[in-house]
């Protein structure tokens, strides 16, 4: 027998070998209905795995990110699934869950995918949730994870096999689809009531751009058809108020690819605006008593070492501008903090002289008094609280 922890603190003892679905069976048919997936003692769970040892449980249903998630991945595979049947050869990548939805990165070798397609996708993957296909976990080890993925051909998944730990491997497969995954998965495609492929887009093989470019398939799924139907209305609303749409009916910037993608280049009409918008934040900032200040786009990079920032800075960040006269390194700032922290710096501080107020277009920064009476206490930009002095 285990001990099985809940949430409020009580304790109940089942058989080892228990399922999250047979606690939650357990407790209510309702429950039991509705929950997704679970994590003992915070690890990720799919809830017809079995626990073998005390702990302590959590179940999700899809109000739940956790429940969404598990959801959303076991929809991933699903899409694969369909992809693997329409689209013989093709190869696959990674298909994780994502804020509103899932993905999957694909190398469609000589096949060719369009948004035309997308119907014959959605059908394909209606019918394979019509066969309430079980979706099954196993663990196996690296050897014959290479070997499976091998003879399928699957050449991305054996790279990424291969840069694992030599250990236990787990797979998940749902109908003729296996795939290299940690979980969680809900039990069966059965509640997957509806879905829909939203977009296709281009991603370069593990974000490597000198790696190959694959197709990535968006998607959705919910568990209530009437869901799907209300979710697409909101992203019509969406499209209607998109920036980059309204930017250029109103003739506010535009965007080139060869400035760099997502950087405006603010036109006329745009620009007064935004002048409009610095005069007047500039206008309340002083009316309650900030100081304008300005500081470069760049730092040195001890600056960022000291504030703790550039430990943050990964290969993908900006990277160090080289200027090798002075042997120096300068980063572009992440934040003004640091440099409002040298303004601070740059005379003697009585706690007389507290709080000082200093802005910079957009963010401002109010230094308080601390308990030793040294430190800065507060750093803070205008936050949806601050609708009060506007």
């Amino acid at each position: 027998m285990i001990n099985i922890k809940f949430p409020d603190g009580s304790v109940r003892e089942y058989e080892s070998g228990v399922t999250p679905l047979q606690v939650a069976e357990s407790i209510s048919s309702g429950l039991a209905r509705n929950v997704l997936a679970a994590s003992i003692n915070d690890v990720e769970w799919d809830i017809s795995r079995p626990i073998c040892s005390d702990g302590e449980i959590k179940l999700f249903k899809w109000d739940d990110p956790e429940g969404k998630h598990a959801f959303w991945h076991t929809s991933a595979h699903l899409l694969a699934e369909a992809l693997q049947e329409l689209y013989p050869g093709v190869q696959f990548g990674i298909g994780p869950a994502i804020e509103n939805g899932f993905y999957y990165d694909i190398d469609p070798g000589d096949n060719e995918i369009t948004q035309a397609d997308f119907p014959k996708i959605e059908k394909k993957m209606a019918e394979l949730v019509a066969k309430k296909e079980e979706v099954k976990r196993a663990d196996i080890t690296k050897a014959d994870a290479l070997k499976f993925f091998g003879d399928t051909g699957q050449t991305y998944k054996i790279e990424l096999i291969n840069d694992l730990q030599d250990g236990t491997i787990s797979t998940y497969t749902q109908g003729a689809f296996t795939d290299l995954c940690r979980g969680p998965h809900i039990p069966n495609t059965a509640p997957i009531k509806a879905v829909k492929v939203l977009s296709l887009a281009g991603a370069y093989w593990r974000g490597d751009e000198t790696r190959k470019q694959m197709l990535r398939v968006y998607g959705i799924s919910f568990p209530k058809k009437s869901m799907l139907d209300e979710y697409l209305v909101l992203l019509e609303e969406a499209k209607k108020r998109d920036h980059r749409k309204i930017g250029k009916e109103m003739e506010l910037f535009a965007f080139s690819q060869r400035v760099g993608q997502g950087l405006p280049l603010w036109l006329p009409k745009g620009a007064a605006l935004r002048n409009r918008l610095q005069d007047y934040l500039a206008k309340i900032q002083k009316k309650y008593g900030y100081e304008q200040v300005i500081t470069p786009h760049i730092g040195n990079k001890n600056l960022y070492v000291t504030s703790g920032h550039y430990a943050k800075y990964g290969k993908d960040s900006f990277q160090p501008i080289h200027t090798p006269e002075e042997g120096e390194e300068y980063m572009l700032k992440p934040m003004n903090c640091p440099h409002h922290c040298e303004i601070y710096r740059t005379s003697p501080r009585s706690y007389k002289d507290l709080p000082l107020r200093f802005a910079e277009f957009g963010t401002v920064y109010r230094y308080e008094q601390s308990g030793e009476l040294h430190g800065l206490t507060r750093v803070r930009s205008f936050t949806q609280d601050d609708a009060h002095l506007f």
